[in-house]
C-alpha cells in the first residue's frame, strides 16, 4: 500500500461517516461482553432496521469505554448537527436488549433517555488525558478501514520513508517513555542496545502476559485497538533491524487473541506486513504465541523460553536479551503499553510527548482500577497527578460510607500505600520510595474493613503458587512466608515468627533469581512498615520456637538451622 492509497481510504472512511445522522458505539470489551453486550447491539441492529434508519444511524462494536463497572456501555455519537453546532455525544449505562427500542425511539425524537443516561462530565473522564486509549471505544477493532480514517499507519510511513532508524530511536529518547511493563527502562536506551549489536538475525517480542491479579490494561489494548500495538511494533522492528516479531499473549484472553489475529491478517494484506513494507527495504513479519497462564512468564527470560517451546523458567542475566535472547539472538522485548505509545511519539515528535508528565515519568499511565471503589475501570492519567486525585475524583472515592485504608501499586510485586501518602505523585520514583512500584498498572483499592495482612497473604499465596520452583529462595522462600502470615491470621503467631517473617522478607528479595522471587515480599514489607500495629496485636504472646527463646533469637534464620 502506498501513502496515497493510505490517505485515500482514511477520506473514504471519513466521507462515508458524514452521510451518517448518528454513530451507535457498543462496547464489546471482555467486562462488558460478560454483560452481554453482544445482545445490546444485535437488538440495537434490528431496531434500527425495523425503523427503516439503516443509511441514517450504524451500530458498531468498539473497544473498552473504559467506566466497566456500569457497563455494557452504549454512546451515541451525533455525526450531522443543524445550524453549525458541535456534535454531541450521549452515553448510556447498563444497557440490556430491552433497552434497544426507547434507545432508537429517541434517535428518532432527538431525546436522550435519561433513565440510562451517564453524565460524560463526570471527573471519571474529564480528568483524564488519553493518549494510548484515544482511539479505544471510538473506532470498530476488528476494521483496518477505521484505525487508518484516524492517522492509523501514518507513523510507518513516515518512519520508513522519511527517517532512518537512529532518527527513530532518537525520537523515542527524546520522549523520555520509558517501559510500561514495570520495570520502568528507558525504551530509547533500550532500543539503541539493540540496535548496536551486529547480527544475521534478530527479534521483536510484544510481552503481552498479563498476569497481575485484578490486571487488565494489556487486554483491553488489544481487544480495543490491535493495530496501535501492531504499528508500534513495526517501527521498533525498523529501529532496531529485526526482521521477525511475535506477540506473546495469555490464551485466558481469549477476545484479544481473536482480534490480534485478525489484525495480523489484515495488515498482511494490506502490506503493512511481510517483504518490502510501504516500498522500502524493510521486512517484518509477526506471529502470535500462546501461554498457558504461567506468570512467571511475564519475565522477558522464561517468556523467551517458553517461545523457543522449552519450559517457562528464567535464566541468570547476563547476557541481557539485547544481546543473546530469542534462540541466542539479539532480541528487543517491551510490553504491549509501550509498543502502543510509539505510534503518536512518531508523528506528533518525542518532544511534545515529553511535556506531558513528570521530570523522569514522561507520558500518561494506564491503570486498571479495582476493589473497594465506586468507579471500576479503565483509566489513562499524565504521569504525576497523586493517588488522591485518582481513588477519590476519577475513582468517585469509596462506597457504602467506608473510610480508605490503603491502595495495592504493582500486583504480587508490589506494595500497600496507607492514607498518609495520598498525595503522593504516580511516578516511578515517587512509588519506589514509599516501597511500591508502578509495575503494569494495577492499583487495588482497599478499604477499613479489610486486614492487610490477609491482604499480604494473599498476594503471598499467588507468588507461592506462581513460582517456576527453580532457585530455593523463591520456591522454598514464598512457602515459608506463607505459612507465617497464615499464623498471624490465625492469632497464633510469636515474636519470633515475626522477626523471622522479616528474615525471610530480606532473603528471598535478596537472593532470587528473577524478578518474581526479589519483588514477591513487597506486599509484605510494606504492610509490616505500615500496619505494624495489625501483625502485632496479632501475636498471641511471646514463646519459645524450635528450641530458641524468642527474645534472644536476634537472626531467627541462622538460630532455626542450629
Amino acid at each position: 500500500m502506498t501513502a496515497e492509497e493510505l490517505l485515500a481510504i482514511a477520506e473514504s472512511e471519513r466521507q462515508a461517516k458524514q452521510q451518517l445522522k448518528y454513530c451507535v458505539h457498543v462496547c464489546s470489551s471482555t467486562g462488558c461482553a460478560s454483560s452481554n453486550s453482544e445482545a445490546v447491539a444485535a437488538a440495537l441492529q434490528q431496531h434500527v432496521k425495523e425503523a427503516g434508519l439503516q443509511q441514517a444511524v450504524q451500530v458498531n462494536m468498539v473497544g473498552c469505554m473504559g467506566l466497566c463497572a456500569l457497563g455494557p456501555l452504549v454512546e451515541i455519537e451525533q455525526v450531522q448537527v443543524q445550524g453549525g453546532a458541535p456534535p454531541t455525544t450521549v452515553l448510556y449505562q447498563s444497557v440490556t436488549p430491552a433497552d434497544a427500542p426507547e434507545i432508537v425511539s429517541g434517535l428518532v425524537s432527538g431525546q436522550a433517555v435519561q433513565r440510562l443516561r451517564l453524565e460524560t462530565d463526570d471527573p471519571f473522564f474529564t480528568r483524564q488525558t488519553k493518549v494510548v486509549l484515544a482511539q479505544a471505544g471510538r473506532i470498530d477493532p476488528e476494521r483496518l478501514e477505521d484505525y487508518v480514517a484516524d492517522r492509523g499507519y501514518q507513523a510507518v510511513f513516515k518512519a520508513l520513508t522519511d527517517m532512518t532508524p537512529a532518527e527513530v530511536i532518537e525520537e523515542v529518547t527524546k520522549s523520555g517513555l520509558r517501559g510500561r511493563g514495570g520495570g520502568g527502562y528507558p525504551t530509547g536506551l533500550k532500543w539503541n542496545t539493540v540496535a548496536k549489536v551486529q547480527s544475521d538475525q534478530k527479534y521483536l517480542i510484544c510481552n503481552a502476559d498479563e498476569g497481575d491479579p485484578g490486571a487488565f490494561m494489556d487486554r483491553s489494548i488489544l481487544e480495543s485497538n490491535p493495530h496501535l500495538v501492531i504499528e508500534g511494533m513495526i517501527i521498533g522492528a525498523y529501529a532496531v533491524g529485526a526482521s521477525k516479531g511475535y506477540v506473546y499473549v495469555r490464551a485466558e484472553y481469549p477476545l484479544a487473541v481473536k482480534r490480534m489475529k485478525q489484525a495480523i491478517r489484515q495488515a498482511e494484506r494490506a502490506g503493512f506486513l511481510g517483504q518490502n513494507i510501504c516500498g522500502a527495504d524493510f521486512s517484518f513479519n509477526v506471529e502470535i504465541r500462546l501461554g498457558a497462564g504461567a506468570f512467571v512468564c511475564g519475565e522477558e527470560t522464561a517468556l523467551m523460553a517458553s517461545i523457543e517451546g522449552r519450559r517457562g523458567t528464567p535464566r541468570p542475566r547476563p547476557p541481557y536479551p539485547a544481546a543473546s535472547g530469542l534462540w541466542g539472538k539479539p532480541t528487543l522485548i517491551n510490553n504491549v503499553e509501550t509498543f502502543a505509545n510509539v505510534p503518536g511519539i512518531i508523528l506528533d515528535g518525542g518532544e511534545a510527548y515529553a511535556r506531558v508528565g513528570t521530570e523522569k515519568s514522561k507520558g500518561t499511565k494506564i491503570f486498571a482500577l479495582t476493589g473497594k471503589i465506586n468507579h471500576t475501570g479503565l483509566i489513562e492519567v499524565p504521569m504525576g497527578v497523586t493517588l488522591r486525585e485518582i481513588i477519590y475524583e476519577i475513582g468517585g472515592g469509596i462506597p457504602d460510607g467506608r473510610k480508605f485504608k490503603a491502595v495495592q501499586t504493582g500486583g504480587p510485586s508490589g506494595g500497600c500505600i496507607p492514607e498518609q501518602f495520598l498525595d503522593t505523585p504516580v511516578d516511578y520514583e515517587s512509588l519506589s520510595a514509599l516501597g511500591s512500584i508502578m509495575g503494569s498498572g494495577g492499583m487495588i483499592v482497599i478499604d477499613d474493613s479489610s486486614s492487610m495482612i490477609d491482604v499480604a497473604k494473599y498476594f503471598m499465596e499467588f507468588s507461592k503458587e506462581e513460582s517456576c520452583g527453580k532457585c530455593v529462595p523463591c520456591r522454598v522462600g514464598t512457602a515459608q512466608m506463607y505459612d507465617l502470615l497464615c499464623k498471624f491470621s490465625a492469632g497464633q503467631a510469636t515474636e519470633f515468627d515475626l522477626r523471622l517473617l522479616e528474615d525471610l522478607c530480606d532473603l528471598v528479595k535478596n537472593t532470587s533469581l528473577c524478578g518474581l522471587g526479589q519483588t514477591a515480599p513487597n506486599p509484605v514489607i510494606s504492610t509490616l512498615k505500615y500496619f505494624r500495629d495489625e501483625y502485632l496485636a496479632k501475636i498471641k504472646k511471646p514463646e519459645e520456637a524450635f528450641g530458641v527463646a524468642s527474645t534472644q533469637a536476634e537472626h531467627p534464620i541462622e538460630e532455626a538451622s542450629q
